[in-house]
């Protein structure tokens, strides 16, 4: 099986700036740095295996088709779906959010 390209989105990368942002600002360069690369194991993760992921949030937000990891080490899931030709990160969200207002938030 070949490996996907992971390609997240404008929200997505948004999600991730304001993560390494707050972990730089509260817990030092360190911290985000893990996060960083447990960001990185999970886009490998999605992209050579994409139906990886939990389908959980699918059936709660009625998005076929969606999935859903957990970053190792950090309270954050990624959020993506399956295309043709890559992987599509939606978003990053922390784990404590409400998923529904965030998943769906156009600001």
């Amino acid at each position: 099986m070949t490996s996907k390209p992971v390609v997240p989105r404008a929200k997505a990368r948004a999600d991730v700036e304001h993560a390494v942002d707050y972990y730089l600002r509260e817990a030092g360069p360190e911290i985000a740095v893990g996060f960083i690369d447990a960001l990185e194991l999970a886009y490998a993760l999605i992209g050579n295996n994409p139906a990886s992921g939990s389908p959980r949030w699918a059936h709660d937000l009625n998005l076929p088709g969606l999935r859903s990891v957990r970053l190792k080490g950090f309270p954050w899931l990624l959020f993506y779906i399956e295309a043709e030709a890559c992987v599509d990160v939606w978003r990053v969200l922390h784990a404590k959010r409400d998923m529904p207002a965030w998943m769906n938030d156009d600001s």
